[in-house]
């Protein structure tokens, strides 16, 4: 099987290109990635070095995938993944744009042109914001959860919110190019008859991650404590209680690997949740508990900031892909720490390279 990954380079690519090579070594896999993101060329190296093929070119630019060649299947790792991309000041809401959705228009129409399959690395931020920001919380042990005996908008329980939750904006800009894109998949999928999968993921994390304040905040959490780079609580009066689940790159490449052999002409949902779960979600307050006993002290500061677009409790329910699929995640949410704690004892000035 040939697999084609773009953003093979940043670190949801260049994991699941990795697990993937090793579990099947026949398949060949090759990539495309600018390396637009800071960090990212030094998986270049690596990635080579287990004989998969990197092209350096961007999915905005559709002469940059005339070289590429046939795929049996295309993985759509590449996206600006922020929340607050586009509004932030520091990035253009039109280069969003470009990258989440006119990208996604560019690979369909290759996936067009040589019938590959196609799997569309999505979020949980595609789910309406509303109902999510108004939802009852409880305050237990340092983090929100809901409060069980309110009237939950429909798709959302205790368990975390299913793919029946209204997808309606406001979602973000960044959420809005997500769930565009994965209407535009599954109708060339159904137009030019190729086979389409969806994959909304919760928080990515894991060792190598290039953490960030506004994304990969597991990573970004454990890396400043490594370097003794003071920490804020942003939003919810600075208590640090929001909730975000966990997911390792290595779970989603094994929902990845079962889509890849799945007959074409399937009946199963094209959309599922991929995520840790309840079981393995964390607020900030506790991941600062966790950090202080595991990786060392460190200053965290309470603040007034609000953010736009901020939740407090947003934990994806994967249910349908358990009943459907037979998969739930392997790895809890204490390895992944662990993991990404053991790297970062390993790096000095990580923190900086994410940032650049």
């Amino acid at each position: 099987m040939k697999i084609f990954i773009t953003g093979i380079c940043g670190f949801v690519g260049s994991r699941v290109a990795k697990h993937i090579k090793s579990t099947h070594p026949d398949y060949e896999i090759f990539g495309l990635d600018n390396c637009s993101r800071s960090g990212s060329w030094t998986n270049l190296g690596p990635l080579q070095a287990l004989g998969i093929t990197i092209y350096r070119g961007d999915i905005r630019v559709a002469s940059d995938l005339e070289t590429i060649p046939k795929a049996d299947f295309l993985i759509d790792a590449a996206a600006n993944p922020s929340v607050l991309a586009g509004i932030d000041g520091k990035t253009s809401s039109r280069q969003l744009v470009e990258h989440n959705l006119q990208g996604t228009i560019n690979l369909l129409e290759y996936c067009k042109k040589y019938h590959a399959g196609f799997i569309l690395l999505s979020t949980s931020r595609v789910y309406s914001i509303p109902d999510l920001s108004q939802l009852e919380m409880l305050e237990t042990n340092k983090a929100f959860s809901p409060e069980t005996g309110q009237d939950f908008p429909h798709g959302i329980s205790p368990e975390g919110v299913n793919e029946a939750y209204s997808t309606l904006p406001p979602v973000s800009l960044y959420g809005s190019t997500k769930v565009t894109s994965e209407h535009l998949a599954l109708e060339y999928g159904e137009t030019f008859g190729f086979p389409v999968w969806v994959n909304r993921c919760g928080v990515l994390a894991g060792a190598g991650q290039f953490g960030h304040p506004a994304q990969g905040i597991f990573a970004f959490w454990i890396h400043s404590f490594q370097e003794n780079r003071p920490l804020k609580y942003i939003g919810f009066g600075g208590s640090g209680y929001q909730v975000r689940d966990c997911l390792h790159p290595n779970d989603l490449a094994d929902m990845i690997l079962i889509q890849l052999v799945e007959p074409a002409d399937s009946q199963k949902p094209r959309i599922v949740n991929l995520s840790g779960g309840v079981e393995n979600s964390m607020s900030l307050a506790q991941l600062t508990d966790w950090c202080l006993k595991h990786v060392g002290a460190n200053t965290v500061e309470n603040t007034n900031t609000e953010r736009p677009f901020d939740i407090p409790w947003m934990v994806l329910d994967s249910a349908k892909a358990k009943a459907i699929w037979g998969w739930s995640p392997k790895l809890k949410i204490e390895d992944v720490l662990n993991e990404i704690a053991t790297f970062a004892k390993t790096q000095t000035d990580w923190c900086e390279l994410s940032a650049r």
